[in-house]
């Protein structure tokens, strides 16, 4: 399958530096619209090839991960959702809020049925209005949770988690909320489980990985965000490219044809000496499509640019295909296949 080829700098960054293999946290967002919840499924697949075992959870209650798999809602337990290349798989989880907070109630309280009552009665709902960043901490812990959980003989569960986050336009309060949340309970277990989620998401453990198209709105909302992430101390991983077209013309022409100087004549004769003889509307439809085609281009690579200068140096950059007939799980395979060719790996924990 090939890409569009535009002018990029010579000095990128490889698509997946080292240090991305060894984080265990990949968090992924996008602005809506973007495929995020599919680029995260593609990244979860691709991390798991080689035999390596994935955690893909998600946090926003869309069930979207159910939805790009094409299998049924997700309940609030891990389950095997896939097998990557080389034996490898990939676990999905779909975090509930309150029923993350009975787990915490349970966990640091035992309160055990007195928890299920407390869900009945409005309480847990409560709670998370009193203090909004509760929800969002419970959100991320339980993502820290699976990230440091070990098997009986001490190794990891997970070789990695892929965190579908929520939007970029919420993408620094949702991460960082464990700060306020840790002035607000200066002591205890909420004042612990925030600590602790703060200081995996400031850690080279954890990797923020950011989703764009290329266009204008989309690109300069990637560039603000990593710009809040850095503010806030948050490791950006890499900027991904997703749906980049098939360029169909030469660089030579794409400025000509973006400013609609085509010349339909010459269309005529070429197709004539290639033995196919077309209608003048066919011909004016080509022309129009040719047109709106260099637009689109022109647009892409002025935004690429962007991505080429914005920030200096330039953060490392994934490129994903556009697939013409939507998303599949076939699909989602192929967007796997074109991430670990551009470098994605991930190294094995012992």
């Amino acid at each position: 399958m090939t890409t569009t080829v535009h002018p990029e700098s010579a000095a990128r960054p490889a698509p997946w530096p080292d240090e991305l293999a060894h984080a265990r946290l990949h968090v992924v967002s996008g602005k809506g619209g973007t495929g995020k919840t599919t680029v995260a499924a593609a990244l979860a697949l691709a991390l798991a090839t080689g035999g390596k075992r994935v955690l893909l959870v998600e946090v926003e209650g869309r069930q979207g991960i159910a939805q790009v798999f094409d299998t049924a809602p997700l309940p609030y337990e891990e389950r095997r959702i896939a097998v990557a290349a080389g034996g490898g798989e990939v676990r999905a989880l779909a975090v509930d809020s309150e029923a993350a907070l009975l787990e915490y109630f349970e966990m640091f309280y035992r309160l055990g049925m007195a928890g299920r009552t407390l869900r009945r009665m409005g309480a847990i709902e409560f709670a998370t209005t009193l203090a909004p960043g509760l929800r969002d901490v419970l959100l991320t812990g339980k993502a820290k949770e699976c990230v440091t959980r070990t098997e009986a003989d001490g190794r990891p569960a997970y070789d990695a988690v892929v965190l579908d986050a929520p939007p970029t336009g919420r993408l620094v309060t949702f991460l960082d909320v464990t700060k306020a949340m840790a002035d607000l309970a200066k002591v205890g277990p909420i004042h612990g489980q925030a600590e602790g989620v703060n200081q995996l998401i400031h850690s080279p453990l954890t990797a923020v990985h950011l989703v764009t198209l290329l266009s204008d709105l989309p690109v300069t909302e990637t560039l603000d965000t990593i710009a809040e992430l850095e503010q806030s101390d948050i490791a950006t991983g890499t900027v991904v490219v997703n749906r980049m077209r098939e360029q169909w013309l030469p660089d030579r022409s794409v400025t000509a044809a973006a400013g609609g100087r085509v010349d339909a004549a010459r269309i005529r004769n070429g197709l004539q000496s290639a033995g196919i003889e077309l209608a003048p509307a066919e011909i004016d439809g080509l022309v129009a499509e040719t047109v709106e085609h260099a637009v689109a281009v022109a647009g892409e690579t002025a935004a690429l640019r962007r991505l080429d200068t914005e920030p200096d140096p330039p953060l490392p950059r994934l490129t994903l295909p556009n697939l013409l007939g939507g998303v599949d799980l076939g699909a989602l395979y192929e967007l796997a296949e074109s991430m670990t060719a551009q470098g994605v790996h991930l190294e094995a924990r012992r």
